[in-house]
């Protein structure tokens, strides 16, 4: 699925560029507060209580492949993955449609999948879902609980608020109407999502026609001290800033000072990750193919370094996608598509945050979307939406590069990708 054909053919050219809101609130906050007492009494265990699982002794995890269904694929699938080998397995699938982005539970008990619609061939007015499965990690199966309307279409990314009290998801919107947005969900004692508290849409857009005739939210991702949530709008080349705040103080979230980090023109926010002490931040720009480095302070994002994804002289389609840090916090790696099709790896300089470029590999396929590092740093899975592959990467965990000679596995547009102790 190309987002850049969907918006292209769905989107007119002539929508507004701006508008004078950069934001709106779906449900006014008074009504948010009213019911904060009832969502506060919403048994949290299992997300409160979450604690990394320790490492398997045989190495073996579970790892969660989330595609875009058709001809090759039915859905979400389970592997075992052998971090000693190198070596996956397929345990069982369940079916539903477009799981393309997943998260799981703390306590591994429940895993929740955005289905991503309309899709590249449904209508614009269809709206996407989000949904929940009970996990039994130990034998990989999966079973359905229940799904909720994303209150979008297109949604595109998940997260746990930090008390694990509420799921957000991204909607990035192919049609003008509603826009980009981001919405909150309840989770139910019983693991279920409960339908949205809150949405909040975006209004604005960028000057790549057909790319940011409006807003389009790609992701949503809180600061590690719990207490800020930082929205990616890729159509309006802003990173959004709320505070979070479940006691209703300000309602459950609300505008910082600062309200939006503007990013160049037309370059397109997609992914923001944080280092492990929040001091710093990195930003994949889809359209201009950069990774950005941004200094953070108390809900504040400063940029402070720009680099390109692309080689000295690359002259091809690019689209820079996911972003993840090593286990150790030394290396960052990005995905690259279009032509480029590779993965490129950064060392980390830890006085600073500052990037330098260390190392390229290509990801064998088309169009690498996310990818995965596992817990023990040794191997890095990524996934070739358009060549129904993904490969299994050895890393070395001193120089951060990436061997040469994967494993492979065969799935249909694999997207994204989880993994978890099953003991």
């Amino acid at each position: 699925m190309h987002r850049s054909a969907r918006a292209a053919s769905r989107v007119p050219a002539s929508s507004k560029a701006a508008v004078a809101r950069p934001y709106r609130f779906s449900r006014p906050f008074i009504t948010l507060i009213k019911g904060l007492a009832i969502m506060a009494s919403i048994a949290t265990t299992h997300a409160l209580a979450q604690d990394s699982a320790a490492a398997p002794a045989d190495g073996v995890y579970d790892l969660l492949i989330g595609t875009y269904t058709g001809p090759k694929s039915e859905g979400l699938y389970v592997y075992r993955f052998d971090t000693k080998t190198g070596d996956a397995t397929r345990v069982s699938v369940a079916k539903t449609v477009n799981p393309s982005y997943l998260v799981v539970s703390r306590d591994r008990h429940y895993v929740y999948a955005v289905n991503e619609l309309p899709g590249d061939n449904g209508p614009a007015s269809q709206r996407g879902g989000i949904s929940a499965f009970r996990f039994d990690a130990a034998s990989g199966q999966l079973t359905f609980l229940n799904r909720v309307s994303s209150e979008g279409n297109d949604p595109c990314y998940l997260s746990f608020s930090p008390d694990g009290r509420y799921l957000l998801t991204a909607n990035y919107s192919v049609a003008a109407d509603p826009g980009g947005s981001f919405a909150v969900f309840p989770i139910q004692p019983d693991g279920q999502v409960g339908t949205s508290v809150l949405t909040v849409h975006h209004e604005g857009g960028g000057p790549v026609k057909g790319r940011q005739d409006n807003a389009h939210v790609h992701s949503t991702v809180f600061s590690p001290d719990g207490k800020y949530l930082f929205v990616q709008d890729l159509g309006a080349d802003k990173i959004y800033a709320y505070r979070y705040t479940p006691d209703g103080s300000r309602g459950l979230l609300s505008p910082t000072e600062t309200r939006y980090i503007p990013m160049k023109g037309g370059s397109g926010p997609r992914h923001l990750v944080f280092d492990n002490d929040g001091r710093y931040a990195y930003l994949t720009s889809e359209l201009a193919a950069t990774v950005t480095v941004l200094r953070h302070e108390d809900g504040k994002l400063t940029p402070v370094q720009t680099l390109p994804l692309a080689a000295p002289g690359f002259k091809g389609k690019q689209g820079a996608a996911a972003i993840h840090l090593s286990p150790d916090g030394r290396f960052l790696y990005a995905s690259n598509r279009g032509d480029a099709n590779e993965i490129v790896i950064f060392a980390v300089d830890a006085a600073n945050g500052h990037l330098k470029v260390v190392g390229r590999q290509s990801s064998l396929g088309q169009t690498p979307r996310e990818f995965t590092i596992d817990p023990t740093g040794h191997w890095l899975i990524v996934g070739n939406q358009n060549s129904d592959t993904a490969y299994v990467f050895r890393r070395d965990p001193q120089t951060g590069l990436l061997a040469s000679d994967p494993k492979r596995i065969d799935v249909g547009s694999p997207v994204d990708f989880k993994l978890v102790s099953p003991s």
